[in-house]
C-alpha cells in the first residue's frame, strides 16, 4: 500500500471533500450566485455564431409575425366576410375563399421557419458543447494532483454527462422557447392594444399575477435544483466506486452496508428532486389555470362590451385569440424554468471546474537531447542519443547544457497534504548519481510523499529540493517528469493493445523497443501467449489480464522511457516470488548507472541498494547500507529480522 493512502486521499463518504464537502466544488447547494455570470458566458461561447443567430432571429421574427398575422386576420374575415353573410342566400365567399388561402400560406412559412430555427439551433447547440467538453478536458489535464485528491471521479464525471445534457437542452430548445416567447408577448401586446386598449389594461392585470406566481415558484425551485445537481453527483461517484471495487466488496461480504450508504445517498437526491420539482410541477398547473381564468374573464368583459356596442364580434374574436397567444408563452416559459434552472446549476459546475487555478510552472529549465562533439562538449541535437541535459538559460540570452546524471538532494523539506497535518518534517537526505536508494517505513511515515514531491506533484512550503545541482522549482515541469519514470503499485492500463500501453513510457518508441522493454521487464514471455500477442486489445484496466501481469507491463512501460531517475514505488508488490527473482537480473539491467528510488514492504528487495532510507513519522531515523543498519541493530534491524512488522 501507498504510505500517503491515509494522509493524502480525503475520506470519499457523505460530507467529505470527495463529495461536496467544505472548500469543494460542489460545496455550495443553495440558490444559483451568479445567474447572470453564468447565462453571459453560456452566450458568449455561441457568439463565434452570430451569422447562425441572426438568421434564427430573423426566423423568429417571420414566426412571431405569423402569429399576429393569423390571429389578427379573424377580425376581417369575421366582420366583413361571416356577420354581413348570416342568413344570405347566395353569398360571397371568394373573399373568405382569398383570407383562408393566405392563412395557408401563413402557416407553411410559419412552420418552415420553426423547422429552420430548430435545425440551425441543433447545430449552434451541439458546436457550443463540444467546444466546452474540449476546453473542460484540456483544463481538467492542466489541474493539479491536490484537485483530484479531493473530488471523486463520478463527481467529475457528472460533469461530462449530467451537467453537459441539461446544457444541451437550454441550448437546443430553452433559449429557443425564451426568446420566442418574448417575441410573442411583446407584438401580441400591441396587437391587443391596438384592437381594444381598455380589454387590453384587464389583459395586463391578470398577466402580472402569472408573473408573480412564476417568479415566486422559481425562485423556490432554483435552490432546488442546485441541491439535486449536487446529490446526483454524490450518487455517481459512490456507483463508480462501488462498481470498480466490486471484488473488495464481495470478499468482506460489505453488499448491505453498501447498499445501506447507497440507499442514503439516493435518499438525499430523492428528496433534492421532489424539492426541485415540487416547485417546477406546480407552475405548468398554476399559470394553466390562470390563463384559463384570465380567458374565461376576458370573454366576460368583452361579451358584454359587444353587447353594449363598445366592439364588434370580428375584435372580440380576435382579442380572445390574442389573449390566448399572450398567456401561452408566459405557461411555456414557466415550463421551461425546469429545464432551465437545472441547466443554470450544472453550468455553474461546469464553469467552476473550468475557473480552477491550474497547475503551476515557473520553471525555465528545460530537458533536451544532446551529444558529445569535439573534446567531450555537450551539443543540443534532435536525434535520440540516450544522453540528456539540462539548458539553462543564463544572463543575457546566454545558456548552459549540463548533463542529466540524477544527482538529487533533499534540504530541510517539510510538507502536509493539509496545513494541520506534517507528513514531512525537516527531511534531508541525497542520492548520489547511479545511486539505488530505498526507502523504508512503516505506511503513512512519508516514503511516496517524498517521490510525489520530486515529480512536483505538489509544491514545497518549506525546504529545497536540488536535481543535478538545480532547484527542482525552475525546471518546467514537462521536463522534470520526462526525467523521472514511475511505477506505482496501483497499475493503470488504458483500452489499446500491449504494445499502445507499453509505448505509453515512450510515444515514439519503435515495435522494436517495446519488445526490447517488455523482454527487460521479463513480460515478453507472457505477452507472447496472448491471443494476438502484442496487439491483443486491452479493456477494463487490463481486466484480461492478472495484477502481477499488470505490473510488469508498468514496469515495461517504465523500462522503454529510458529516464535518467527511477522511481519504483512497490513495483513488484504484485510479482509472485518466483516472477520476482526472474525479473531481478531484468531490473538490474534497468537501473543501471540510473539514480533510483525504491519503496518496498520485502526488505529482501532492498538488499542490495546503495542507501536504505528509514522513515518513521515523516522524519529519518536512520541511513546506511543493508550491513550498516543490521550491525546497527537499530530499527531497520528489528524489521528485517521480523521483530516489528511493517504495515
Amino acid at each position: 500500500m501507498s504510505n500517503t493512502s491515509q494522509s493524502r486521499t480525503p475520506p470519499r463518504g457523505p460530507g467529505g471533500p470527495g463529495h461536496g464537502g467544505p472548500g469543494g466544488m460542489f460545496a455550495a447547494s443553495g440558490r444559483p450566485k451568479r445567474t447572470k455570470e453564468t447565462v453571459l458566458r453560456i452566450l458568449s461561447y455561441m457568439g463565434e455564431f452570430k451569422g447562425r443567430l441572426l438568421l434564427v432571429g430573423l426566423l423568429l421574427v417571420v414566426s412571431t409575425l405569423t402569429t399576429l398575422v393569423r390571429t389578427y386576420s379573424l377580425k376581417p374575415l369575421i366582420n366583413n366576410h361571416i356577420v354581413p353573410f348570416i342568413g344570405s342566400r347566395d353569398p360571397d365567399l371568394s373573399g373568405l375563399t382569398r383570407i383562408l388561402l393566405g392563412l395557408s400560406v401563413v402557416y407553411l412559412i410559419d412552420v418552415a421557419a420553426i423547422y429552420a430555427t430548430n435545425r440551425i439551433m441543433l447545430q449552434v447547440s451541439n458546436q457550443t458543447l463540444h467546444r466546452i467538453r474540449c476546453e473542460l478536458f484540456e483544463k481538467m489535464e492542466r489541474l493539479p494532483i491536490r484537485y483530484f485528491d479531493t473530488h471523486s471521479h463520478g463527481e467529475l464525471m457528472s460533469l461530462y454527462s449530467n451537467d453537459i445534457n441539461t446544457l444541451r437542452n437550454l441550448l437546443s430548445q430553452g433559449l429557443i422557447g425564451f426568446f420566442s416567447s418574448g417575441m410573442v408577448i411583446v407584438g401580441v401586446f400591441f396587437a391587443m392594444l391596438s384592437l381594444n386598449p381598455l380589454l387590453t389594461v384587464l389583459m395586463l392585470a391578470m398577466v402580472l399575477l402569472m408573473s408573480k406566481s412564476v417568479t415566486w415558484l422559481s425562485g423556490h425551485g432554483r435552490a432546488g435544483y442546485r441541491a439535486q445537481q449536487k446529490a446526483l453527483g454524490q450518487v455517481n461517484g459512490y456507483i463508480e466506486e462501488l462498481l470498480e471495487g466490486q471484488k473488495v466488496v464481495k470478499v468482506f461480504c460489505y453488499e448491505q452496508r453498501a447498499k445501506e450508504q447507497f440507499d442514503q445517498l439516493n435518499e438525499q437526491l430523492r428528496q433534492a428532486a421532489v424539492k426541485a420539482n415540487t416547485f417546477s410541477g406546480m407552475l405548468m398547473p398554476v399559470t394553466g389555470s390562470l390563463s384559463y381564468i384570465n380567458y374565461a374573464i376576458i370573454a366576460i368583459a368583452s361579451s358584454v362590451m359587444a353587447i353594449f356596442g363598445m366592439v364588434d364580434l370580428g375584435t372580440v374574436a380576435a382579442f380572445l385569440q390574442y389573449s390566448r397567444a399572450f398567456s401561452q408563452p408566459i405557461t411555456q416559459i414557466a415550463m421551461q424554468f425546469a429545464t432551465v434552472l437545472s441547466a443554470l446549476a450544472g453550468a455553474e459546475r461546469i464553469f467552476a471546474a473550468m475557473d480552477e487555478p491550474p497547475e503551476q510552472d515557473e520553471g525555465e529549465v528545460s530537458l533536451v537531447t544532446v551529444r558529445r562533439g569535439e573534446g567531450g562538449r555537450l551539443q543540443q541535437t534532435d536525434r535520440r542519443t540516450g544522453l540528456w541535459a539540462w539548458r539553462i538559460p543564463g544572463a543575457e540570452g546566454g545558456e548552459e547544457l549540463r548533463e542529466v546524471r540524477g544527482d538529487v538532494v533533499f534540504k530541510d523539506v517539510v510538507f502536509g497534504y493539509v496545513p494541520d497535518k506534517v507528513v514531512l518534517n525537516g527531511i534531508s537526505l541525497y542520492a548520489k548519481p547511479g545511486q539505488k536508494i530505498a526507502l523504508v517505513g512503516a505506511t503513512g511515515a512519508g516514503k511516496t510523499t517524498i517521490t510525489n514531491l520530486l515529480n512536483r506533484f505538489y509544491d514545497l512550503p518549506d525546504g529545497r529540493i536540488l536535481y543535478d545541482g538545480i532547484d527542482i522549482n525552475r525546471i518546467r515541469k514537462p521536463d522534470l517528469r520526462r526525467s523521472l519514470s514511475m511505477v506505482l503499485q496501483d497499475t493503470r492500463l488504458f483500452t489499446g493493445s500491449v504494445m499502445d500501453n507499453i509505448r505509453y513510457g515512450r510515444l515514439d518508441a519503435s515495435d522494436q523497443e517495446v519488445v526490447e522493454a517488455a523482454g527487460l521487464a521479463n513480460a515478453d514471455g507472457f505477452v507472447q501467449y496472448l491471443p494476438e500477442g502484442y496487439d491483443t486489445l486491452l479493456t477494463a484496466d487490463g481486466g484480461n489480464l492478472s495484477q502481477g501481469q499488470r505490473q510488469l507491463l508498468a514496469i515495461a512501460r517504465a523500462a522503454v522511457a529510458d529516464p535518467p531517475v527511477l522511481v519504483l514505488d512497490e513495483a513488484t508488490s504484485s510479482i509472485d516470488t518466483r516472477t520476482e527473482a526472474l525479473i531481478e537480473r531484468g531490473m538490474d539491467s534497468l537501473m543501471a548507472g540510473r539514480t533510483t528510488f525504491v519503496i518496498a514492504h520485502r526488505l529482501s528487495t532492498v538488499r542490495n541498494a546503495n542507501a536504505i532510507i528509514v522513515l518513521e513519522q515523516g522524519e529519518i531515523i536512520e541511513r546506511g547500507d543493508h550491513d550498516e543498519l543490521i550491525a546497527a541493530r537499530g530499527k531497520y534491524y528489528q524489521l528485517y529480522t521480523g521483530m516489528f512488522e511493517l504495515e
